[in-house]
């Protein structure tokens, strides 16, 4: 209740609104989250998220669990990852959405709030062995717009599937632009 009502203050103080939804026949998803450009990313979506009534959750370096800040995260649904040792994230994802009735993660491939020219498979392939389609949540700064773009069902062409995934992510700006995608 606390967090849908600040994250309505939120999008009326700053001027941004919400866009789209996730399809009431999608249960489970993966949900791209991007451009990410500027630690504000976080406020906006998740703010965005309850204002749509989205539970999601989302992977963080676990390192940034830690006092107070790490109990905060884990209620506005942090999914702690360890990128320190050999292991992998994308079966622990599918485990977790195997076992869930209704989820949706939220997953930043790029990786980083800088450039990067690739993006990290980890989201696709999570999808795949999963058997879920992905989401394209995005956060249009220059429109002040948080919202979920079109679902894209895998099919197995990553490059293919890419391609769509980026053409759709051009149209989108974030808050330092010529950090996102090209």
């Amino acid at each position: 209740m606390f967090g849908k009502l600040l994250a309505h203050t939120i999008f009326k103080v700053s001027g941004w609104h919400v866009k789209g939804e996730i399809p009431a026949d999608v249960k489970k998803c993966i949900m791209i989250a991007a451009p990410h450009t500027s630690n504000w990313d976080l406020i906006y979506a998740r703010a965005a998220f309850y204002i749509m009534g989205i539970d999601v959750r989302y992977t963080i370096k676990k390192e940034a669990m830690v006092g107070p800040l790490g109990w905060i995260l884990s209620k506005m649904g942090a999914l702690p990852v360890d990128r320190s040792r050999n292991n992998s994230l994308v079966a622990s994802m599918v485990n977790i959405l195997n076992k869930a009735e209704k989820m949706v993660i939220l997953i930043t491939p790029e990786g980083t709030r800088k450039y990067q020219p690739r993006w990290r498979k980890g989201f696709y392939y999570t999808a795949v062995e999963a058997k879920v389609p992905i989401a394209l949540g995005y956060l249009d700064y220059p429109n002040k717009e948080a919202g979920v773009g079109p679902i894209v069902y895998p099919t197995g062409d990553f490059d293919a599937d890419l391609e769509t995934i980026m053409n759709f992510y051009r149209t989108k700006k974030g808050k330092y632009p010529e950090n996102g995608v090209r």
